[in-house]
């Protein structure tokens, strides 16, 4: 059976997620098109109080 990973609650450092090996799924291809394609507007949401 294949083991699952834990979400990395709590950890700020990459780094950190990486050697512990937590899950983690990389976005950074939505950058790429959003730069390549040139939208005027993009909506990025986010859950409420998030980052503040």
């Amino acid at each position: 059976m294949a083991q699952t990973r834990k979400y990395p609650v709590g950890i700020q450092t990459f780094s950190k997620i990486r050697e512990r090996n937590y899950f983690y799924v990389d976005k950074t291809q939505y950058l790429v098109d959003f730069i390549k394609n040139g939208y005027q507007y993009v909506f990025l949401n986010r859950p409420r109080r998030f980052g503040k």
